[in-house]
């Protein structure tokens, strides 16, 4: 039927994407000398900082009989496990002490090592980066470092401490990566979701044009005047003139979304991820910078109450969704306000067969597309 030629039926595969950087926990949690437990991509980790306060996370099972090693002792540097007594550099995994051993017996301890990952600090959260599993039984060997940094809040202008502020949130969704990240970037639901009377109505819902182009690993909303049926829009109109306000948001894969919104020299800046916890859920984490309303006293409590406000309601959303999805999990995806989410199934299934032959990833926009949908 010619009416249904814009529609697409999509079955989530829950596939999680490997040889990316995940955000692990909340850097505020994770103190020194002490051991916490983490769980990326089914992978459990344990998750911890040295004497110098440097990040390391490592899988939560001694390769010697399996036990969790957050059961174990750290004393700044090395890891034990609690059964035997094995030891481990906490940073690179490598057995430095097997206590059974006697004298004679010469076994390479060195050449042992429990799982190790790359791990970094930036922006408030202890970032592991995530590599493609070897062979099922092959055990583990020191680990490559990561081909690239972990990402970071883009920022601007004066960036000394004190010129901007940071926040973060965190909550746990009762869904797949897939069903988190098209939520994520859904543009229809705010008028029924968010529905406030500091932000919008359903009655505000109107026509919008936005248009998008092909970044690598992603898309790009282009630079775009705010819209202006929400509250925070008109109070960006105290810095700038309603024409120089601009928001740009990317999408890039594996779950990153990045919003950045200018008012003349004044910016606001959020990165904010979904992160695979195991098949059936994930957890959102939005961590934002900005240097305007640093006169508003508790602004960053203030802004911490409204995304935890709007982070809520998707999760309730969600978690009803999830009902839904136990019987029927298709999805029929239409044109054009749910265009973003097919991009990113074709994003992902276009890095997956990269991946498989080794080959260039083909990018599944050929260049700049308009959309046009009412919210």
């Amino acid at each position: 039927m010619p009416e249904l030629d814009s529609l697409q039926r999509q079955a989530p595969d829950s596939l999680m994407l490997t040889n990316f950087w995940y955000r692990a926990l909340p850097a505020d949690r994770v103190h020194r000398n002490q051991l916490h437990q983490a769980m990326l991509l089914e992978t459990p980790l344990v998750i911890g900082r040295d004497r110098a306060g440097r990040p390391f996370a490592l899988r939560d099972a001694c390769p010697h009989r399996g036990m969790p090693l957050h059961c174990g002792k750290f004393d700044g540097e090395s890891v034990e496990c609690s059964y035997h007594g094995w030891t481990f550099d906490a940073h690179n995994g490598q057995c430095q002490l097997i206590p059974s051993l006697t004298n004679d017996q010469n076994l390479k301890v060195d050449r042992i090592y429990a799982g190790s990952y790359p791990c970094e600090e930036q922006d408030g959260f202890v970032w592991v980066y995530m590599p493609e599993p070897g062979p099922q039984g092959a055990g583990f060997s020191r680990p490559d470092e990561a081909p690239e940094p972990a990402p970071q809040i883009e920022k601007f202008g004066e960036t000394s401490s004190g010129k901007y502020k940071l926040a973060y949130l965190t909550a746990d969704m009762p869904v797949s990566i897939d069903h988190g990240i098209i939520g994520l970037m859904d543009p229809a639901h705010g008028p029924f979701v968010h529905q406030a009377w500091w932000w919008r109505s359903r009655h505000s819902i109107h026509e919008k044009i936005k248009h998008f182009e092909p970044i690598p690993n992603g898309f790009r909303m282009s630079a775009h005047t705010p819209s202006s049926n929400s509250a925070p829009y008109k109070l960006l109109r105290l810095y700038a003139s309603a024409d120089s306000i601009t928001t740009t948001i990317d999408f890039v894969l594996p779950n990153l979304r990045r919003e950045i919104i200018h008012a003349g020299k004044y910016w606001f800046s959020s990165l904010t991820t979904v992160t695979p916890i195991t098949r059936n859920q994930c957890r959102i984490d939005v961590v934002a910078a900005w240097n305007i309303f640093r006169w508003l006293p508790f602004g960053p409590e203030l802004l911490k109450f409204v995304f935890a406000k709007f982070v809520e309601q998707d999760r309730r959303t969600m978690e009803l969704q999830a009902e839904g999805l136990q019987y029927n999990p298709h999805l029929m995806l239409i044109d054009d306000a749910d265009r973003p989410a097919k991009w990113y199934f074709q994003l992902k299934a276009a890095h997956l067969e990269a991946k498989r032959t080794g080959g260039e990833m083909k990018h599944p926009m050929i260049g700049p597309v308009t959309l046009k949908w009412r919210s």
